[in-house]
Parts: C-alpha cells; sequence; structure tokens
C-alpha cells in the first residue's frame, strides 16, 4: 500500500524576527525601561526554555543546518546538513553530507534523509543498500533516540531535549546571523524531556535517557525576541562499545528562515528496502 503524499506550504506568513528599537530625545529614561524589560525577559531562562519548542509550532517551519563533530581515534570527525522543517505535522528533509574517506580520495555521496514522526527514512545510506531504495528506521528503537545516528539531530527533537532543562543562566544578548538574540546555558535531563516531549518524541528521548553515558546534556541555546531557538548546540556522551570510555558528540542546529515552504513525500512501501544492512 502506498504512502499517503504529504505536500503542504507550512506557516501562511513569514515571520521576521526583528529588534524593537526604542528612540529617546535627551534622557535616559527609555535605556532604562528597555533594560529592565529585558532583565525581566532574562530572568526566568529555564521557563523560557521549556517553551523554545512550542514558539517553534508557532512559527510553523524553517529551513535547518546541523553540523554534528564527533572525535575518535585522535581524529575529528565533523558530518554537515541542510535542509527545511514542519514543526507542526514534524516532517522534515535533510541532506547530510559524510566527510571523506580516510584515504581523503573519494567524496561520500549526500544521504538524504526524510523526517517523520517516529521513523527516519534514508537514502543513499550505502551498506549493501542498493541506491534506489530507502532505509527506514523506527527511531524508538535506537539507543540515542535519532539524536546522533543519522549524524543529524531531527531540530524538533534538539528543541524539545530543552523541555528537560534542570538549571539555566542567561549569558548576555548577542548577533547570529543578523538577528540579535539572547544566549542561555544549561543542563538537560532526558529522562525528564521525554516526560514533558510531544508524543512522537516521547519514546526516542526515552531511548536516549537510557542509552547515552549519562542523561545530563550541557547546552547552549540561542533564541530570538519571539522565544524561537535560532541556534542550539547540545553535548551528548555515549559509551564506545569498542573502546573503554566514552564519545563525546558535540551537536549544533541552525534555525532560520521562519514560515519557509515545507515539501515532504514519504516513500511507497515499495520503495523501503527490507535486506539485510550490513554493519558499520
Amino acid at each position: 500500500m502506498a504512502r499517503q503524499r504529504r505536500h503542504r506550504r507550512a506557516g501562511g506568513t513569514i515571520v521576521v524576527a526583528g529588534v524593537v528599537v526604542c528612540v529617546c530625545v535627551g534622557g535616559s529614561g527609555c535605556s532604562s525601561r528597555g533594560a529592565a524589560a529585558e532583565d525581566s525577559r532574562a530572568g526566568r531562562p529555564v521557563q523560557v526554555l521549556h517553551q523554545a519548542a512550542d514558539r517553534l509550532v508557532d512559527a510553523g517551519s524553517s529551513k535547518a543546518s546541523t553540523s554534528m563533530e564527533m572525535a575518535t581515534g585522535g581524529t575529528r570527525v565533523t558530518i554537515r546538513g541542510e535542509g527545511v522543517y514542519d514543526y507542526r505535522d514534524r516532517l522534515g528533509r535533510l541532506k547530510v553530507l559524510l566527510p571523506q574517506d580516510p584515504a581523503g580520495t573519494r567524496a561520500q555521496r549526500p544521504i538524504t534523509e526524510l523526517l517523520a514522526p517516529g521513523a527516519l527514512f534514508m537514502k543513499n545510506r550505502g551498506a549493501g543498500v542498493p541506491a534506489d531504495k530507502w532505509v527506514r528506521v523506527d527511531t524508538a528503537t535506537l539507543s540515542d533516540g535519532n539524536l546522533v545516528t543519522g549524524g543529524a539531530t531531527d531540530p524538533f527533537a534538539a528543541a524539545e531535549v530543552l523541555r528537560g532543562t534542570r538549571n539555566a543562566t542567561y549569558v548576555g544578548r548577542t548577533e547570529l546571523a543578523g538577528t540579535e538574540v539572547r544566549h542561555y546555558r544549561g543542563t538537560a535531563d532526558l529522562a525528564q524531556a521525554a516526560k514533558d516531549a510531544s508524543a512522537a518524541n516521547r519514546k526516542p528521548l526515552e531511548a536516549a535517557a537510557k542509552g547515552f553515558a549519562t542523561a545530563e546534556v550541557p547546552f547552549d541555546a540561542y533564541l530570538d525576541d519571539q522565544g524561537r531557538i535560532r541556534k542550539v548546540r547540545h553535548r551528548f556522551s555515549f559509551v564506545n562499545g569498542q573502546q573503554a570510555g566514552t564519545v563525546a558528540v558535540a551537536s549544533t542546529t541552525l534555525l532560520y528562515d521562519f514560515g519557509a515552504p515545507v515539501h515532504v513525500r514519504l516513500p511507497d512501501d515499495d520503495d523501503i528496502y527490507a535486506g539485510k544492512i550490513a554493519e558499520g
């Protein structure tokens, strides 16, 4: 049976993050009020971060850039991705670029990833999978909840990790790609995030809480004046099955161009590979 085609334009209008400029002539009353308002907003960092995923749903959609850095065997590997995400339907598409092979002589073909509630679809996966076939993975079965496995963290899952924020501090205002943002630094608990997450991310985050070396996730988050995530950087830690100790992974997600159109067509059943996938 064929899957239903999902085709929609997320968000009717493009929401532009702006900075409210206060103009005063003579005197410092305006700057004082602005500073007081800023202190008020920044003074509830845990609450603000708990609500960051909801603000993305309000925005509808965005473009996304991802970067995943992992140091292993003295070598630092970086995997990058680009795409779009619909926060209301929980659908996304990323092109994930793997690094060159160890000899540096062959460029890897990008992996196309489709993100859907409870599932990750990958094309050009390699590992014995025909080039014209998709691989479907149940994200609830992954020990990292698809925060690391796909080479890119699902943008909405990245936001929902912040629902587990235990403690956070407001670092200050800065600028990111021409937009003023508020920088927060803190630690999130994956088990708590799973309890408060949307239904689609609950089981994957529960799996991550059990599968990582620790459920505590340090992060830096940058939110615009609408409370939407513009950048979030998580530092995950998992046990290396082949060597003693843990492996640290830094996952960075950049969100921009809110209201961008998102067109995602999930694969038909006949296009999904059902054979054995090579290890590694």
